[in-house]
C-alpha cells in the first residue's frame, strides 16, 4: 500500500511550518471551516501530475505574508521515498523556478512522481458535475484518465497548443491550405490517442462498476458512455481509420470553424454522460443524495481501477466527504474506505461525523496553522 509516514510543509498557504508524522491508513482533518483542512489534502494532490485539486498557480499557494515560495514533501512508509515539490523565491527580476525531486534528486516534473505514488481525490466543487457543464465532466474524466495513463497530460496539453494554432490560423490566413492540411494532420494523431485513452478508461472502468457492484449498496452504480464526433469514430473504427476520418472532418469544417472561432469537433466537444443504472435516469435528473452518492461510487471504483492498472493503491483524498450524507450511507462509505486498502485522508468540520471510523484511523485537530491529535 502506498502510504505517507511523514509530511512537511514549509510557507504553504496557510502554515508557516509543519512536519506531521502519519501512522494511520485513514486520516480523519477535523477543525473549523477556513481551518486549513482543504489545504492539506491541495498540499498531497500536488504529487500528481496537473494543477492539484483546486487548480491554482504555484504562486497563489505560498503563505502571505511571506517570500514568495513554499516547500511540500512527504515521506513513503513501505518503500521510505522521499517526494519534494515547491517553488522558489522570486529573484531579483521577479523570476521563480518550480522544484520537484526525489530523494534530493532533481527531477522534470511531477510526472515523475508517477512511479511512486498515485492519486485519486473527491472536493465538494464536483457535487454539481452532473447537472453542470460539459467542460467540467471532461476535466473530471481526464483526471481519471490521468491517474492510470501520466502521459494522457502531454497529449492533451499538445493537443490544446496546436488546436489553437489552427484556430489562429483559420482567422488570419485561411487561405494556407498546406499549413491546415499540416495542423490537421497532427490534431488528428492526437486528437484519436486523447480519445481512445478516455474511452479506454471509461471501458475498464465500467468493468469494475460492474464486477463490484452490489443491489443493497447505498452508492448506486453508474452506467458511463463517452458522447461525441470523435468517440463515435474511436468506437467504430481503426486507429489510422479514425485519424483519416477526423482529418477530413477537420479540412471540411474549416469555413464553419473559421466562423465560430474555435474548432468545433474533437475530444474537446466530447462529454461523459452518466446514468443511474438502477433507476435508468440521466444522473443530473437524481436528487442531490443520489448525485453525491454516484459520485463516491465513481471515486471508489476509479480508486480500484488505479489499483489493479499501477501496481499502487492510490492516495484518496476526499475533502468535506461526510457532510451530506446520512448515518447509513456513511457507515457504509467508511467501510468501503477500510476495504478499499488505500490510504485516505478525509476533512470534516465536526468531529462527529467521524465517530464511525474503525478505531485504528487517526484523527487530527486542525486549528490555523498546526495540527494536534484530536483529544
Amino acid at each position: 500500500m502506498t502510504a505517507v509516514a511523514q509530511l512537511t510543509l514549509q510557507n504553504f498557504r496557510s502554515y508557516a511550518a509543519l512536519d506531521l508524522a502519519i501512522e494511520g491508513r485513514l486520516v480523519a482533518l477535523c477543525g473549523e471551516n477556513g481551518a486549513g483542512k482543504t489545504n492539506i489534502l491541495e498540499a498531497l494532490s500536488l504529487f500528481a501530475p496537473g494543477r492539484g485539486l483546486r487548480r491554482a498557480d504555484l504562486a497563489e499557494m505560498a503563505r502571505r505574508p511571506g517570500e514568495g515560495g513554499f516547500a511540500v514533501s512527504i515521506g513513503l512508509a513501505e518503500e521510505g521515498a522521499r517526494l519534494g515539490i515547491g517553488l522558489e523565491a522570486p529573484d531579483a527580476e521577479g523570476r521563480r523556478a518550480r522544484l520537484a525531486r526525489i530523494d534530493g534528486a532533481p527531477v522534470g516534473s511531477a510526472l515523475a512522481f508517477s512511479d511512486h505514488v498515485r492519486l485519486v481525490w473527491l472536493t465538494p466543487d464536483l457535487d454539481a458535475l452532473f447537472r453542470g457543464p460539459a467542460g467540467d465532466r471532461r476535466r473530471f474524466l481526464d483526471r481519471l484518465v490521468l491517474a492510470v495513463d501520466p502521459g494522457h497530460g502531454s497529449r492533451s496539453n499538445a493537443l490544446e497548443k496546436v488546436l489553437r494554432t489552427r484556430n489562429r490560423l483559420l482567422e488570419e490566413s485561411p487561405g494556407e491550405r498546406r499549413w491546415l492540411d499540416a495542423i490537421e494532420r497532427e490534431i488528428a494523431e492526437l486528437g484519436v490517442a486523447v480519445a481512445a485513452a478516455r474511452a479506454e478508461t471509461v471501458a475498464r472502468l465500467s468493468a469494475i462498476i460492474a464486477a463490484t457492484r452490489e443491489k443493497a449498496s447505498p452508492f448506486p452504480h453508474a452506467d458511463l458512455r463517452l458522447e461525441g464526433e470523435i468517440d463515435d469514430l474511436v468506437a467504430t473504427l481503426p486507429a489510422l481509420d479514425a485519424e483519416d476520418a477526423y482529418r477530413e472532418r477537420l479540412a471540411a469544417m474549416r469555413p464553419r470553424d473559421k466562423a465560430a472561432g474555435r474548432t468545433l469537433a474533437g475530444p474537446q466537444a466530447s462529454d461523459l454522460a452518466v446514468r443511474h443504472a438502477a433507476k435508468d435516469i440521466p444522473a443530473g435528473q437524481g436528487s442531490t443524495g443520489e448525485q453525491k452518492a454516484l459520485l463516491i461510487g465513481l471515486v471508489l471504483a476509479h480508486a480500484r481501477l488505479v489499483a489493479a492498472m499501477s501496481d499502487l493503491p492510490p492516495l484518496v483524498l476526499l475533502d468535506e466527504i461526510a457532510a451530506h450524507l446520512d448515518p447509513r450511507r456513511r457507515g457504509a462509505l467508511y467501510a468501503g474506505l477500510v476495504d478499499l486498502g488505500c490510504q485516505v485522508w478525509m476533512t470534516g468540520a465536526d468531529p462527529a461525523l467521524f465517530g464511525d471510523l474503525p478505531a485504528q484511523a487517526q484523527r487530527l485537530l486542525v486549528t490555523p496553522g498546526r495540527i494536534d491529535l484530536l483529544p
